[in-house]
Order: structure tokens, then C-alpha cells, then sequence
């Protein structure tokens, strides 16, 4: 017979509070949501909000690795879909890592940095690019994309954030070395 030890607190001590970390919620997101890669040429895109997957992901096709100015870039395509069309792009490589896929597998994928819009917030995020063409969704966004933001997913809610907000005055990319081509 085994003996089960109480899980109560004892009533003087109040439960501890390590480890809990202090953000501010200030987002909340259902499972799924649309989002925008401005950088990508994407206005929209619906994305599955994956917290059990670290990295987030984007459907690439025909990835190929360059070097401009002695820096490595990456060339790929991303799919036409009912919310967005078929784009070329070229963007320099922010790593390789080994990843995970869906069947638990180590996969060496491209990763590349970019501007993600969800409602109106947007920040960087780190994209890795990988056949997704079976998968319900072209993009999955990862924990790490929403660590430390303050972000509340609610799993039974979905496109709680809205559409992705452009302001066409309010967001330049300018500066971006992403290069997007319509084909």
C-alpha cells in the first residue's frame, strides 16, 4: 500500500511565490490567430499559437542557401493561400538549428528574424522555415515568440486579438534587408 502525502500547505505559511515570474498581462490571444509579416509581404496570415512547440514556424518551399557580401541568406517561397499570394523572398539567416518537427524528430531548419503584427502590437520574431504543407495552419507561433510579453493564451477562444493593424504611415520597412517578390 502506498502512502499519499497531502499536497495542503500548511495554514502559517503562505504559499511561495519563486519561480512565478511578475508580468503584466496585457494581451489575450485565442489558439488561433491572424497575424501579419509585413516584411514577408504578408498582411495576413492565420497562425496556430503552439506553446508546446519552442520555435515558431512558416510553410516554406524550395529553400536555397546564398551568400551576399559574405553573409549567408536564404531564398524560399511561401505558398499562395486563400489569405495571402505566392511570394519569393530572400532573407539573411539568423541560424541553423536543429528542431524538432511534429513527430518528435530533430530536423536541421533556417531561421530567419522578423516583424510580426498580432492586433496591434508587433515585435521580432524568430521564424524557422519548414514544409508545412500537410499542417492546418501555415504558421504555428511559439512560446518564445510570446515570452516574457505578457500574453495570456485562452485555448477555447480564437482571433481574439483582431486583425493585424498597418498603419501605412506608421510602419516602415525601410530598413528591413528582406527582399519580397509577388510570382
Amino acid at each position: 500500500m502506498r502512502k499519499v502525502l497531502s499536497t495542503k500547505m500548511p495554514a502559517d505559511r503562505p504559499p511561495s511565490s519563486e519561480g512565478k515570474a511578475k508580468v503584466r498581462l496585457g494581451l489575450t490571444i485565442g489558439w488561433r490567430e491572424h497575424v501579419a509579416l509585413p516584411e514577408l509581404g504578408i498582411a495576413d496570415m492565420r497562425a496556430k499559437i503552439d506553446t508546446g512547440a519552442r520555435t515558431s514556424a512558416i510553410n516554406a518551399k524550395d529553400m536555397e542557401l546564398f551568400q551576399r557580401e559574405g553573409v549567408d541568406w536564404v531564398r524560399f517561397r511561401i505558398p499562395a493561400s486563400r489569405h495571402h499570394k505566392r511570394f519569393r523572398i530572400e532573407a539573411p539567416v539568423l541560424d541553423q538549428r536543429d528542431i524538432k518537427n511534429t513527430s518528435g524528430v530533430p530536423e536541421r531548419r533556417i531561421v530567419i528574424r522578423v516583424l510580426l503584427v498580432l492586433g496591434s502590437h508587433r515585435w521580432y520574431v524568430d521564424l524557422s522555415l519548414a514544409d508545412r504543407e500537410k499542417m492546418g495552419f501555415d504558421m504555428i507561433l511559439g512560446r518564445t515568440a510570446i515570452r516574457n510579453r505578457g500574453i495570456l493564451v485562452s485555448p477555447g477562444r480564437s482571433f481574439v486579438a483582431g486583425p493585424p493593424v498597418l498603419e501605412p504611415d506608421g510602419l516602415t520597412l525601410s530598413d528591413s534587408p528582406v527582399r519580397v517578390s509577388e510570382i
